[in-house]
Order: C-alpha cells, then sequence, then structure tokens
C-alpha cells in the first residue's frame, strides 16, 4: 500500500484534529441520527475546541510563517467561535442562512487554496463548504431535511481530516492504491 503520508507539522497536525473533532460534532447534531444530539450539543466544543484551540493554532502556524494553514485555522477559529457564542440566540432564519452562506465562501477559499494540504484536507474542506451551503439554503427555506443532509456532509468532512491528522502522527497511509498511469492498457492494433 502507498504510504502518501503529509507528515506535517505539530501545529498543522492539532489544528486539523481540533477541526475533524468539532466539524464531526456539528454535523452529527445536524443529522439527528444520535438519538438526544442536537447541534445545540455542539456548542460548547465549537465554541473552545473548533474557535479557541483552532484560533490559537493559526496563530502558532503564522508565527512558523505558515500563511496558508495560518489563515484557514484562524479564520476557521473565528467561525466556530461565532457559531458556538450565537446558537440558540434569537435570530432570524435568513440572518442564519446568511451566516452560513458567508462561511460557506470562506470554506470555499479554503478548498481552493489549499492545494499544498493533502486531498482529504481538501475534500474535508469542501464537504464543509457543501454542508454551510445546504445549510443555507435550508434555513432560508425552513428545510429541515436539507439541514440533515448538510449536518452527513460535515460529519463525512470531520472524519477526512481527522483521519488525515491521525495519519500524520501514525504514519499511516492516505492514498489509495492504483495503477500507474498507462499501466493495464493495451492498444489495439
Amino acid at each position: 500500500m502507498d504510504k502518501d503520508v503529509s507528515a506535517g507539522s505539530t501545529t498543522s497536525t492539532l489544528g486539523h484534529l481540533a477541526l475533524g473533532l468539532t466539524l464531526l460534532a456539528f454535523g452529527l447534531g445536524h443529522t439527528e441520527v444520535i438519538s438526544g444530539v442536537t447541534a445545540a450539543n455542539a456548542v460548547s466544543l465549537a465554541t473552545y475546541v473548533g474557535g479557541v484551540a483552532l484560533f490559537v493554532a493559526g496563530l502558532l502556524a503564522y508565527r512558523a510563517d505558515d500563511a496558508s494553514t495560518g489563515t484557514a485555522f484562524a479564520s476557521l477559529g473565528a467561525f466556530w467561535f461565532t457559531w458556538g457564542v450565537t446558537a440558540g440566540h434569537a435570530m432570524s432564519a435568513n440572518a442564519q442562512g446568511l451566516f452560513m452562506l458567508l462561511f460557506a465562501m470562506l470554506a470555499l477559499s479554503l478548498t481552493l487554496g489549499a492545494a499544498g494540504s493533502g486531498s482529504m484536507v481538501r475534500a474535508s474542506y469542501g464537504a464543509l463548504c457543501v454542508a454551510l451551503v445546504l445549510m443555507a439554503i435550508a434555513s432560508f427555506g425552513g428545510t429541515v431535511g436539507l439541514a440533515k443532509v448538510g449536518g452527513w456532509f460535515a460529519a463525512v468532512g470531520g472524519l477526512l481530516v481527522w483521519y488525515a491528522a491521525t495519519a500524520a502522527m501514525g504514519h499511516l497511509p492516505t492514498a489509495m492504491p492504483g495503477r500507474a498511469a498507462g499501466r493495464g492498457v493495451t492498444a489495439a492494433g
């Protein structure tokens, strides 16, 4: 099996673990697949692990001259902290939808800018983007089912980034085994 593992820095591993756990809790809460667990139950984790810890990891990445990781973690930390402290407060559905849509734009920027981060990290940012777009549409239209689908995208994104961080720590594979380009194909002649 190919061991395509990005070792990453300690800061990026910490940040990706924080992002993975927060995104997984946020996503599973929105799916309501676990009896009695809702998105409101992820507020403390989102505020402190996703918000504060991720923001601090972003500052540490900036200090280590890693602007890309610093931008991702600091901005996602701001997202999670803001979501955590405002969740449960009275606001209109349109305001909630706008919040999700604005941060979906951030997630899209992170997805497009994460070329050197590895495919799992890019995929998790992409899954976060899709999740936030679906949740924004659900807020604008009052569609609970669409928010649950968004929760599944968030949960998958959380699992991907959690595994990427775990793989970096444990030197586990992140690439799928495959054929080399052109092998196994014969020309008819």
